[in-house]
């Protein structure tokens, strides 16, 4: 064995000792193997440091903070002894010659203990301890006089050495159950050393072993992984904790992928093969599945198609992947994912749809924070180094997307952090809302009639609280005939998902506000640029800088009398304002360019445990102030969130009919033009459909009812029998069109039963 078979690398704020044990002939296992528990304390002798210790041999074991600071321990005591000669020597007793026959035997019993037992079975060396001890005291009662003084010093040392040993961790978690135990035997080792184990290929740290003492609430799967969530008194999150299919294959699949990996490894994708990242995906499953088979032949191991398959996603996960965080985007119940700095000192935290924050079992590696931050450069074409320490960007993988946020050093002073916001994978609906209580009946037919009058609307809210969510449910509710262009400096629509539900979408692309230079084009250029590409509704993804004077201007001009819809961080109408005014510089008089501004924001229970989101506020935008909207009165609430009832009810305001924005929908539409009652029933009306499509997907037990492609299907039909019924009777007949809606809604539902 080589004399420096380690190395102590520094991660995040912790010094890592990585020891090299492949070709040891024993198992790098603390718990079974005392000839490791020797050779680890050793090393730990010279690096006292040492807060952590990880294995490789074929596989990574690595031992938390816990378990390593119990070593240390006895590598300090170890090495105090050590250099405590009179442990060993006995030093300088006026022996007498009786005594002098009693040296040897005692020196063999301190040299076991302290320069054998203590390194590699210290349980042992406390137990023979205090045999020993017990032993001498027995003795003391009938040596000649002239030994007494020998014998009590003997059993002084003795006692001082068990002393020291019984302040130690280790003995401490073991004293109570240490009666009985026998020398050489592991068996309490294995209750106190548990190491995470990962194959070599992954950085990635992941706690296998499920907690002690905590309750399971829930499992399910994801794909081919396990996940499980606990509740721990140790901690007010719940635990998610998730077992991958890497971590439950056979030693001969292992092999495999090890000898695979190594050979992918030689072949890294070029650059210009990331900004493809599906076709070099795609590329590198077939390579890697084939080059499985060949490997698996050659070694006369059998896989059926499966497996195979299981095999090479795996492989392309931890090649051009990007490792356990596909999978935890993969889980649609992960809503964001959190990796703070440093990296390597705490666990990946998350949001998750039923439990909220969680803390997951899997730590991840600086060396696999550097190489996402490659990946994610090369596949944005955006900077990210000193000079740009922030980036966004947005991932896309086999049944997933997600928004990335990256900050690093100097923004970051200890090194890189990510926040990854998982993407629905279908659009969020109006009903879907209703069904989540974020916004009530009304305010959902309220919407779809403001959106169908194509107002100009901003959806506000602070971080997390669902408006680009809410801005995505709207866009569903704009009928399939028209044409959409979005302008977002990170894709959240999913425009590809509404291209195949049948709308008429064209996503772009423009430069992020806190990205300097590149070659991506502006926001404010971007939306500009598609006020001149035809009769299309705008939607801006969110408005953070220049691109604001843009958005308005596209207000104002109200993108060809379609609707321009934006996102934009507020917590209320007049922080909106205050923000587009007084911070991005926007004149007061293009603000009344905003029709309607809706807030959502997130509410908290009152022990603070739990948090749901809501649709606060509808407000709309009169135009007759000149200063200050607020004190002249230029916000009027259209509805408003009821804490006790937990409802968004609608003010007075709406009820008489006191909105300037409705009537000015109204006043384009002949029957409506000063019949405020019909206005009325068509709101209602929309509501109603809106709470309907939910009491029969509860009733039916068919979440589909709720989700985009049935919920654009019954927009579509409302549309045409609205059409049908107003042709026929001369006017919009409320009764006559939720009647047949309703008829139309019950056919669909049998007809889906039937496939």
């Amino acid at each position: 064995m080589a004399e420096r078979d380690y190395t102590v690398i520094k991660e995040g704020q912790e010094d890592v000792m990585k020891i090299n044990a492949e070709m040891w002939g024993f198992s790098p296992s603390l718990e079974d193997s005392a000839i490791c528990m020797a050779t680890t304390i050793e090393k730990l002798i010279e690096a006292p440091s040492v807060s952590r210790i990880i294995f490789s041999q074929r596989k990574q074991y690595s031992y938390d903070y816990e378990q390593t600071q119990m070593l240390v321990e006895i590598a300090n005591l170890y090495k105090s002894l050590i250099r405590q000669k009179k442990m060993i020597t006995l030093m300088d007793f006026e022996m007498t010659i009786a005594s002098s026959t009693y040296l040897p035997s005692w020196r063999a019993e301190l040299q076991n203990v302290v320069l054998n037992l203590l390194r590699n079975d210290p349980i042992g060396a406390y137990v023979e301890l205090k045999r020993v001890i017990r032993s001498e005291k027995i003795k003391l009662g009938k040596v000649p006089l002239d030994l007494v003084e020998v014998y009590q010093e003997y059993i002084e040392r003795l006692n001082y050495i068990s002393n020291q040993l019984e302040n130690t961790r280790l003995i401490n978690l073991v004293k109570s159950d240490i009666e009985g135990h026998s020398i050489g035997d592991r068996s309490l080792y294995k209750r106190i050393f548990k190491p995470s184990i990962s194959p070599d290929f992954i950085f990635t740290r992941l706690m296998v072993q499920q907690p002690i003492d905590a309750e399971e609430i829930d499992i399910y799967s994801v794909e081919n992984s396990d996940v499980a969530i606990f509740r721990t008194n140790k901690d007010v999150k719940y635990l998610y904790h998730l077992t991958p299919p890497e971590f439950k294959i056979s030693e001969d699949k292992y092999t495999l992928l090890d000898l695979a990996r190594t050979i992918l490894v030689e072949h890294k994708p070029r650059e210009e093969e990331f900004l493809e990242p599906e076709k070099m995906r795609a590329t590198f499953y077939n390579i890697g599945r084939d080059l499985l088979q060949e490997l698996a032949d050659n070694k006369g191991l059998e896989l059926n198609q499966e497996e195979l398959d299981e095999l090479a996603k795996i492989l392309v996960r931890y090649t051009v992947g990007f490792g356990l965080i596909e999978l935890l985007l993969q889980d649609p119940k992960v809503q964001d994912i959190v990796i703070n700095s440093p990296v390597g000192d705490t666990p990946i935290f998350l949001v998750h749809e039923d439990y909220e924050e969680c803390t997951t079992n899997i730590m991840p590696s600086r060396d696999d924070a550097e190489g996402w931050a490659t990946k994610f450069r090369i596949i944005s074409g955006r900077p990210l180094d000193e000079a740009n320490p922030i980036l966004d960007t947005e991932l896309s993988i086999p049944g997933a997307r997600a928004r990335v946020a990256i900050i690093q050093r100097p923004l970051n002073p200890y090194g890189i952090a990510y926040s990854l916001r998982r993407h629905r994978d279908k659009p969020w609906t109006l009903p879907l809302f209703l069904k989540h209580k974020m916004i009530s009946p009304l305010g959902a037919g309220l919407l779809s009639f403001l959106i169908s009058g194509s107002r100009t609307l901003l959806f506000a809210g602070t971080r997390s609280s669902g408006k680009t969510s809410l801005l995505g449910a709207s866009l569903i509710e704009i009928m399939r005939k028209y044409r959409m262009i979005t302008v977002e400096d990170t894709l959240e629509i999913n425009s590809e998902v509404m291209r195949k539900l049948g709308y008429n979408i064209q996503p772009m692309k423009v430069r992020s506000a806190m990205t300097k230079g590149g070659t991506e084009v502006p926001a404010d250029e971007g939306i500009r640029t598609s006020l001149r590409m035809g009769d299309s509704s705008l939607i801006v993804g969110e408005v953070r800088s220049n691109e604001a004077f843009a958005l308005f201007e596209a207000m104002r001009v109200g993108a060809l009398a379609n609707s321009v819809i934006g996102t934009i961080h507020g917590e209320s109408p007049y922080g909106v304002y205050d923000r587009v005014v007084n911070d991005l510089q926007v004149p007061r008089t293009s603000f009344k360019a905003v029709d309607i501004i809706i807030i959502a924001n997130p509410m908290k229970s009152p022990d603070g445990m739990h948090k749901w989101r809501r649709v606060v506020q509808i407000t709309e935008v009169r135009k007759h102030w000149t200063n200050d909207p607020l004190v002249e009165k230029g916000f009027v609430d259209l509805m408003k969130y009821n804490a006790e009832t937990d409802m968004l009810e609608p003010t007075d305001d709406l009820i008489n009919g006191d909105s300037e924005i409705i009537k000015a929908i109204a006043g384009n539409v002949k029957e409506w033009a000063g019949n405020w009652d019909a206005v009325w029933e068509n709101i209602l009306l929309r509501a109603k459909m809106k709470e309907m499509l939910v009491n029969y997907s509860t009733k039916e037990n068919m979440s589909q009812l709720l989700e985009a492609e049935f919920v654009a299907y019954a927009n579509d039909q409302f549309h045409r029998i609205s059409y049908y019924v107003r042709e026929e009777v001369g006017y919009l007949d409320v009764k006559r069109i939720l009647f047949e809606w309703e008829d139309w809604l019950k056919r669909a539902i049998k007809e889906l039963k039937l496939k």
